[in-house]
This record gives structure tokens, C-alpha cells and sequence, in this order.
């Protein structure tokens, strides 16, 4: 570890790429500090404070975990049910919402999406149901999962708890619940929240988590939040070779980079980035079948909401209404106007006044005047709408179906895909050539582990990068387990 850095000195990455130290970095480079030449991000400094910050944090972590052997099963599920008590109380969870109001409204002033981080009834009700949901679900831990037997010996396969799972999420306070679920099977979790949810995170640890896991008698730190606001704590966290599975949910490009921090110290990752949702329309597509498809799709907007529109153009003059309709329908739900993009080369399928329409659309940082249809390029429709109160979508007219799959398997985040057809032949071939873990036959949000599984979900994982070895790409606590092989002489 250097304790000083020369402007103009080249680094290589692990890869092979090389890059420059600048003037800025050199000046800010302090003795402690660490630096990662990382072939995405390029040369990153993780400051000492960071790296202490994180370090100390695992180490707690770790020894949580050594002692979760002496605990039982029951002392688990009554952490769970002390926890989901605690969010019951009225006078914690009023003390947890006046501190998330403040959070609010600080990335108000930033500019700041906040969408996700207002901590609702809904969200509570959420919480409180999940946690109760692990209670009733059975561990792994110590159950034989599978028996061999053979002459005079069996072989057992027994579930085991699978080690420290790290967290680093986007400012959504309520996954701090969701990924407690990793304590089910024996694992112990450590996270880091984005600064826009930090406060609000800390005053459920110290309201809630913390006082549940000493009256169940877990060891204290079995749960563990970064206290830091620096993404640098979360590269040093993902970078500890002590981990057993490393969780990032976010932006595309922030979750690519850490994935790629844990895969380079040999941390498995399960990684939730870039979303949006492809449904592809059917010359056999009824409109009311369409239209149920796009509505439900477009509630609100997270991963799984509709994004990207296809619709085959022997229909286009008696679908692409349907969609406005719809689209007009959803933006009306929520008192706003919609947002629609429209690929270059299907302009002509939409009405022109809506290229010289100007309307409000509310962004991050407020309502804008904006032409509520603006044409855009082919190679941008996998591009994630993160939009606000008012629907944004994308419009491409295709050929076919197999038109359709060709866009989405070159330029979509390959994550959830959708057919709108009551043919079974072209259900089929749509689910043999489309390259995503989801796939389904009307609406897109069912894309959702409490919702399709009945399981809190800990994160989402596309094909963007290749797809999974061994399991399903909804990751949920009980998920998180490895497998010991037993002897046992018969």
C-alpha cells in the first residue's frame, strides 16, 4: 500500500488496461489510502477512514457468525417476531417516520428521486408481513436436504448455513428488512445503505433490529449496517475476502462496478441493476388483452415496470391507440401527463401533434416542460426510464414477434419479457428464443419475489451479464444456504 501518489504514474488494472494517475487524484491520495484500477470505473480511491469503517464492520460480522452455531432456530423466529413488533409500535415507527421525513426531504434538495425512500403505511404493512413470512418458512440449516444409500453406509446432503452476505442497496429503507431474511438459515448480513436512506436505516437498527436480535438472544452484531455515506465504504466492503455472497441493488452502472469489486477478491454476487420491462404485442393480440397487459404494468414505476413496447406493425393502426389510451389512463391515475419515446424508424405510427405537444412531466428535481413524444435512436431502447409520477415508456414498431425478440435479446437489460398472444405455437417459440429469466403472457409486475413466490425478495438478477449458474434469478433468504456431505455407517 503506497503512501503517496506521482500525477502521471500508470497503473495497470487486474485486466490489463492501464490508466493514468491524474493531478486531482495524486493531490488527494493520503498515506492509508488504497487504490483499485478497475477496468470499468478506471482508478478508484478508497480513503483509510473507508476501509476501517468497512473492515471493523465484517470483522463483527464474522464473529456474529462463529457464534450463530449455539443458536437455535426458535431464538430466530423470535427475532423475527420481535422485529415485525417493533414496526407494529406506533410510537416507534413514528419516531422512524419523522427521522425518513427529514431524509425526504434532504434528497428533495438534492435532487434526489424519492420515490422508493417515503417509508408509507403500505411499505410498513410490507415489512411487518415479510418478516412474519420468515417465521413460518422452514430453515435449511442442519435438515437433510437429500439420502444416498448404499451397503452398509448412507450418504446424507445437509443444508448449512452459507456464511456473511453483504448488502449495498439504493436509498430503499424497507430491503433492510427484506435482506434480515439471510438470518433464517444461519447467516449473518452486514449492509450499506445510500445516503439517502442512511438515517433512516440507522434509526431502524437502533429502534427495532438491535433490540430484537439481544432480547432473542442472537449475538448482537448478526445484523450490521456500514455507518457511512461514502460509496468508498461499499467498494471496501465488497473488496473483503471474508464474505460468502456479495448483494447490490441500484443503478446499472453502480452495481456493474461493485459486482465487478466482489468477483475480482472471489465473492460470488448475485447483482440487481439495470430493470425495465419489454412486452411484445401479437398481431393475434386482442386489444383488451393489450390494454390489461400495459395498465397493470405501469402502476408505479420499479424494475419491473413496462418499458419498452413492441408492437408489430400489420397492427400498429389498431393497437398503437390502445397504448395511448392506456398510457393516458395511467398518467391520469396519478393526476400527471405521460412520457413517450418513440424508436426513429416508427415516428410514423404515432400521432404527429405529440411531437409538438409540450407538457408537464415531474422529474427528480420537479416538473418540466417537455414534448410528450420525442423520437429515439434503436440502439437506446433498452435505456431505463426512472421516472417519477409521470409513465415514460418506449415505442418501437417491429416486423414480428421474432423482430421483437431480436431487439430485446441485442438491446434490453435481459430481464423481463412478456408475449401478448392466446397462440400456444408463438407462446412457444417466444419463450424458446427470448433471452430472460422472466417471461410471461400478460402484465410485468408479477416480476417480484413476495408477490410470485410469497417470499420476501433480497434482489432481481438479469441475463445482462450471462445467466445464473444453479439458480433462479429472484434471490430470497432461503436461498442463501450451502451443502455438507455426511457419512454415516449403516
Amino acid at each position: 500500500m503506497s503512501n503517496s501518489l506521482e500525477a502521471g504514474t500508470r497503473i495497470l488494472s487486474a485486466t490489463g488496461e492501464s490508466f493514468t494517475v491524474s493531478e486531482s487524484l495524486a493531490a488527494e491520495f493520503e498515506p492509508g489510502d488504497r487504490l483499485v484500477a478497475n477496468a470499468q470505473a478506471g482508478l478508484l480511491r478508497i480513503p483509510a477512514h473507508e476501509q476501517r469503517v468497512a473492515a471493523h464492520s465484517v470483522a463483527n460480522c464474522a464473529a456474529a457468525f462463529e457464534a450463530m452455531d449455539s443458536v437455535t432456530d426458535e431464538q430466530i423466529v423470535d427475532f423475527f417476531q420481535r422485529f415485525a413488533r417493533a414496526l407494529s409500535d406506533d410510537s416507534i415507527w413514528s419516531q422512524i417516520q419523522a427521522i425518513n421525513d427529514t431524509d425526504v426531504q434532504d434528497a428533495k434538495a438534492r435532487g434526489r428521486s424519492t420515490t422508493r425512500l417515503v417509508v408509507s403505511d403500505k411499505m410498513r404493512q410490507n415489512m411487518i408481513e415479510g418478516l412474519l413470512g420468515w417465521c413460518a418458512t422452514p430453515s435449511r440449516r442442519d435438515n437433510v436436504l437429500e439420502t444416498v444409500e448404499h451397503d452398509g453406509f448412507r450418504i446424507e446432503l445437509v443444508g448449512a448455513a452459507l456464511g456473511i452476505v453483504a448488502f449495498v442497496f439504493e436509498g430503499r429503507p424497507n430491503v433492510l428488512a427484506d435482506a434480515c431474511g439471510v438470518l433464517r438459515g444461519g447467516n449473518t448480513a452486514i449492509f450499506r445503505i445510500g445516503r439517502d436512506a442512511l438515517a433512516t436505516a440507522r434509526a431502524i437498527m437502533e429502534l427495532a433490529v438491535r433490540p430484537a436480535l439481544v432480547d432473542a438472544g442472537l449475538p448482537e452484531h448478526a445484523l450490521v449496517l456500514v455507518d457511512s455515506p461514502s460509496h468508498a465504504a461499499g467498494w471496501s466492503l465488497f473488496l473483503d475476502q471474508r464474505l460468502s455472497l456479495a448483494v447490490a441493488r441500484g443503478s446499472g452502472a453502480a452495481v456493474d462496478l461493485l459486482g465487478s469489486l466482489a468477483q475480482s477478491a472471489g465473492t460470488p454476487v448475485s447483482l440487481h441493476g439495470t430493470g425495465g420491462a419489454w412486452v411484445v404485442a401479437s398481431t393475434s393480440a386482442t386489444g383488451d388483452d393489450f390494454s390489461r397487459a400495459v395498465q397493470a404494468s405501469l402502476d408505479r414505476k420499479v424494475c419491473n415496470t413496462l418499458n419498452t413496447c413492441c408492437i408489430p406493425r400489420a397492427a400498429a393502426d389498431r393497437l398503437v391507440p390502445v397504448l395511448l389510451e392506456t398510457l393516458q389512463s395511467a398518467a391520469y391515475a396519478r393526476g400527471q401527463s405521460f412520457k413517450l419515446h418513440v424508436a426513429e424508424q416508427s415516428t410514423d405510427a404515432v400521432p404527429a401533434e405529440l411531437f409538438e405537444r409540450e407538457v408537464s412531466i415531474v422529474r427528480a428535481d420537479g416538473p418540466c416542460t417537455e414534448r410528450q413524444a420525442e423520437p429515439i435512436a434503436e440502439s437506446a431502447l433498452g435505456e431505463e426510464w426512472e421516472w417519477e409520477d409521470s409513465p415514460e415508456i418506449t415505442l418501437t414498431i417491429v416486423d414480428s414477434v421474432d423482430d421483437a425478440v431480436d431487439l430485446f435479446n441485442t438491446y434490453s437489460p435481459r430481464l423481463v419479457a412478456s408475449l401478448i398472444s392466446r397462440d400456444e405455437d408463438e407462446q412457444k417459440r417466444f419463450w424458446d428464443r427470448v433471452r430472460a429469466p422472466f417471461v410471461g403472457d400478460a402484465h410485468t409486475r408479477w416480476v417480484d419475489g413476495q408477490y410470485a413466490l410469497a417470499k420476501p425478495e433480497l434482489g432481481l438478477s438479469n441475463w445482462a451479464n450471462g445467466r445464473l449458474f444453479g439458480r433462479g434469478a429472484i434471490l430470497t433468504g432461503d436461498s442463501v444456504y450451502t451443502v455438507r456431505t455426511r457419512y454415516v455407517s449403516t
